[in-house]
């Protein structure tokens, strides 16, 4: 038995305060209140451009702080021009040295009007980050506006059960490895 909660590090690919993404992140924040602690990650349009400085610039210092203390990660992001959202993809980028995604246990949902190029990309990002995607555990949501409702949340059932598994998937591959440090 978990005597902590699971902190997971919510992070919405789109900078729009009201994105779907952001709004998927929110609703699935309440699924699992009492074993899961989500922080949302707000700081991603405060984050300069990847330069490989010497020095850290503090808003990087701060976005690695809260992965190395998340439990994992979870991103719901769009699909911007076929490709990654380029707030998120300079995120990851100021991780590649240091390593934070390194085996970090992560989900992916890809929520946009098509999303299949962008999610493929960021398939292979992690796979290059070292992350750990459980099987299961990353969900590609096309046309995300007619399975939401006007509140924002995922009303379409596929895709709200399908949306529960990914999160199940990761809770599980975080207890896993809390059992296995035990």
């Amino acid at each position: 038995m978990l005597k902590d909660k699971i902190k997971i590090l919510a992070v919405s690919g789109s900078l729009r305060a009201s994105s779907s993404n952001a709004r998927i992140l929110a609703q699935m924040a309440k699924w699992e209140a009492a074993a899961v602690e989500f922080i949302i990650y707000e700081g991603l349009g405060n984050l300069p451009a990847f330069d490989d400085t010497e020095q850290t610039p503090i808003a990087v210092s701060e976005w690695r702080k809260q992965l190395q203390e998340a439990d994992a990660v979870l991103i719901c992001t769009p699909e911007y021009a076929f490709g990654v959202p380029g707030a998120l993809k300079n995120a990851l980028d100021w991780t590649v040295g240091s390593g934070e995604l390194v085996n970090k246990p992560l989900a992916l949902i890809t929520a946009s009007t098509g999303g299949e190029k962008a999610h493929a990309a960021f398939l292979q990002i992690f796979t290059a980050l070292s992350a750990k995607i459980p099987e299961g555990g990353s969900l590609l949501i096309s046309y995300v506006r007619s399975k939401l409702n006007a509140a924002g949340e995922i009303s379409d059932a596929a895709t709200l059960a399908a949306a529960q598994g990914v999160l199940a998937k990761l809770i599980s591959l975080v207890k896993e490895g809390k059992d296995l440090k035990a």
